[in-house]
């Protein structure tokens, strides 16, 4: 058993504590966080996440190394650049591990853009995608009114920006100014600027308490690329984009150029040039406006002159109205004389002619009384020519039957053929002497209607001479000559002519 006591094979003790995986990567926290209280890392951000918690996951990296950075949603919030995928930044914070994955990271406290170059890379992508969304198009630009009523413009208060714009303005032509103060720079400066161009757009058109604007300027003075910041960021282009009302930027120098300069709809390359965009020279529009006058009131008088010539030119082709008018007026009385003269010309030789039909006419009770006896003797010959038929049939009959010696029925049914004629006949006679009495009369209506009885009645009278003849000239009587003069109801009279 001494084998068990062999201390030869026995293990070693080590002098090195013993400590858990927590102790140690608790231990090596605490040393990252000692040694690396505060760092600043350059390097270009890849991988970026956002969790829905609000917090930002990303790399840092370069060419030769990986580190893990976090970024937590308060000082997300808090940033004056907005982190992207490829851009150079220098991140201030400091390290620390993530035991349960032995990693160590940077808890992000502050990022800057890393030298001029990254800045101007970061904008240049914006400005590409704010493109390629259609908010620089050109058709989206609106033109400026000529002359606004009301400009508004968006600016810091206390610089010496504004006072330009309101010595411009009222050396060329004074308008009214409404100032929407904001910051130019800082943190909070591009939030305010966008404010205020809503504010402005989403004024109403009449009836408010604040006019709305007819021009929108946003203005600033001259600095360096961090200095105009503001006016680069997504919010303020976005907000000049939607503007309904036109928008000049004057933001810096001549050669600053910002993304708000893209999405307004004119661009000035300071804020006195803008203010000459807005208006024009007063003494210029009234020398232009006076000169226009002018050649209107040269143009409409040489335009009078020359209808004045041209109308005196008619008038001397066309003579003398009132000429023309009296000699109308004496043909027409002219002529109204020779029609009185004619119309009663017309009616004389009418009635004479009247006068003469009705002598010439029979009278037409006479006719009636003429007619009807030509039409009873006519009757009468019918009927003896009807009776002197019958007989004359009857006999040729019966000399027939008894020369034939036709059956009495033959005799008998030729018999009844000749009677049914001579009905035929009486019925056709008594049908004709009612059309011809009715013909009869409506002519003695006529002749009643046409017969100078009627000219009697009127008040006329018929003169005829000794041998019943009518007068129907003044030629035909001589003196001591013997007239007959019928009046109404057959009156006659006899008279001698002087």
């Amino acid at each position: 058993m001494d084998h068990l006591f062999d201390t030869a094979n026995a293990p070693k003790r080590s002098n090195v504590p013993e400590l858990s995986v927590s102790e140690l990567a608790g231990s090596v926290q605490r040393s990252l966080e000692e040694s690396f209280g505060r760092v600043r890392v350059r390097g270009e951000i890849s991988g970026m996440k956002l969790a829905s918690s609000g917090h930002l996951y990303a790399d840092l990296k370069d060419e030769n190394a990986n580190l893990n950075m976090i970024c937590w949603r308060t000082t997300l919030q808090r940033l004056k650049i907005k982190p992207e995928d490829g851009l150079e930044v220098i991140c201030t914070g400091k390290i620390t591990t993530y035991p349960k994955s032995s990693r160590y990271q940077l808890i992000v406290e502050s990022i800057e853009l890393a030298g001029e170059g990254a800045l101007l890379k970061m904008l240049e992508d914006r400005r590409k995608r704010l493109a390629a969304e259609g908010l620089f198009a050109a058709e989206r630009k609106k033109a400026l009114p000529y002359l606004p009523r009301v400009i508004g413009v968006v600016t810091s208060p206390t610089g010496a920006v504004i006072r330009d714009i309101l010595h411009r303005l009222n050396d060329r032509f004074p308008r009214h100014v409404i100032v929407w103060p904001v910051a130019v720079q800082g943190e909070n400066a591009a939030e305010q600027i966008a404010a205020a161009i809503r504010g402005f757009d989403a004024l109403p058109v009449t009836g408010g308490k604040v006019a709305r604007p007819d021009l929108i300027i946003v203005a600033r003075g001259g600095g360096s690329l961090e200095d105009l910041m503001a006016f680069n960021e997504e919010v303020v282009v976005r907000a000049a984009a939607e503007c309904s009302i036109p928008l000049i930027s004057a933001v810096g120098h001549e050669t600053d150029t910002t993304l708000i300069d893209y999405a307004a709809d004119m661009r000035a390359p300071t804020p006195t040039a803008a203010a000459e965009m807005a208006v024009p020279v007063r003494a210029e529009l009234l020398a232009a406006t006076m000169d226009g006058a002018r050649r209107l009131l040269a143009s409409m008088t040489r335009l009078i002159e020359h209808r004045r010539e041209r109308t005196q030119s008619y008038a001397a082709r066309l003579g003398d109205p009132r000429r023309l008018l009296e000699n109308k007026t004496q043909n027409l009385d002219h002529i109204a004389h020779k029609l009185d003269g004619a119309f009663d010309k017309g009616v004389k030789l009418r009635e004479t002619k009247l006068v003469k039909l009705g002598a010439s006419l029979r009278h037409p009770q006479s006719l009636i009384e003429k007619h009807q006896q030509n039409l009873i003797h006519v009757g009468q010959q019918l009927n003896g020519a009807f009776d002197q038929g019958i007989k004359l049939r009857g006999t040729h009959v019966v000399r027939l039957g008894s020369s034939l010696r036709h059956p009495r029925s033959l005799i008998e049914r030729e018999t009844n053929r000749l009677h049914d004629r001579a009905e035929r006949l009486k019925n056709a006679s008594l049908r004709v002497l009612p059309d011809r009495t009715r013909a009869l009369e409506n002519t003695g209506r006529m002749l009643e209607t046409l017969s100078f009885k009627k000219v009697l009645a009127r008040g006329f009278a018929v003169v005829r001479d000794a041998q019943g003849l009518p007068v129907t000239s003044a030629d035909q009587v001589a003196a001591g000559q013997i007239l007959d003069l019928e009046f109404k109801e057959s009156r006659h009279i006899r008279v001698k002519s002087e």
